[in-house]
């Protein structure tokens, strides 16, 4: 199937979308008890339960309109499969709440091996969206390495110290916020590793 363009604003709600009406339905149930087959579930385990074909479908669509996944992508829906399916079917929400952490270490460890085969496995994903030089990418993908690990770090403390409340605003809020501030602080290595262009000049 071949790569199709589709609306900036399209593509960001049927990436975000599925993340939202998770924060919001758990907001709406949290501290509710169901009750399906004589089994009762909180309203964590509910709300999970229908995230994950939500983000089965919206991953599908977002395939079908634009004939393209990235690894990333793939990787983080059949960790939610995973990890999600895991908790609905032993009623326990641990299993999701490490679905961040084993995504972080997936990436880290994806990451840190490229770098000791003395590659930048980041450029293969994100060449088009960066034009930097090979010792540029290379020092984009040290950081972000390091940067996922930090997250996987943060992630285990904040679901085994705090309340499922304060988890779920942290990752629906904190992980989001902090991958958007790493990227803003690299403008200093964007600026001083932009790739030239096919004229030798640095593109501006």
């Amino acid at each position: 199937m071949a790569d199709r363009t589709i609306s900036p604003a399209l593509k960001l709600g049927l990436e975000l979308g599925p993340i939202v009406a998770f924060f919001v339905a758990y907001l709406k149930l949290r501290g509710e008890v169901v009750t399906i087959g004589g089994t009762g579930y909180d309203g964590f385990i509910v709300v999970t339960a229908c995230f994950i074909p939500l983000i089965i479908a919206s991953t599908l669509l977002l395939w079908r309109l634009t004939g393209h996944l990235s690894r990333m992508q793939v990787a983080t829906l059949v960790l939610v499969v995973v990890f999600g399916g895991l908790s609905v079917w032993f009623n326990d929400d641990r299993f999701f709440k490490m679905k961040p952490t084993a995504i972080y270490l997936l990436f880290g460890g994806l990451l840190g091996l490229g770098l000791l085969r003395g590659q930048s496995w980041l450029q293969y994903v994100m060449e088009e969206a960066l034009p930097l030089t090979q010792e540029g990418w290379m020092i984009l993908t040290r950081r972000l390495c390091a940067f996922f690990f930090g997250l996987a770090v943060a992630n285990e403390l904040v679901w085994r110290t705090q309340t499922t409340d304060t988890w779920v605003w942290f990752k629906t809020f904190g992980l989001t916020a902090a991958l958007f501030a790493f990227f803003l602080t690299q403008g200093r290595l964007f600026r001083d590793h932009e790739a030239p262009d096919a004229s030798g000049k640095n593109t501006d």
